[in-house]
């Protein structure tokens, strides 16, 4: 309890773009991250299709900051 407020219990902690799951030993979550990924991945290739050359896909896919946790 915090304040006299009870505290809602979770599997998963989101911090600083990372999620940590509940786990005996420290664990992260990669899932959420690769999914947003490949959403952003296929939304760019449904837009420009075989159309675009290979350059001006990687230039799309550069001109956002993704984070690649490895």
């Amino acid at each position: 309890m915090i304040n006299g407020k009870l505290l809602q219990w979770s599997d998963e902690l989101r911090c600083l773009g990372v999620h940590v799951v509940r786990s005996s030993r420290f664990k992260i979550s990669l899932d959420k991250p690769r999914r947003s990924f490949y959403r952003a991945a296929n939304s760019v290739f449904g837009k420009v299709g075989r159309v675009a050359s290979e350059e001006v896909t990687i230039q799309l896919f550069n001109s956002r900051p993704i984070i690649v946790f490895q």
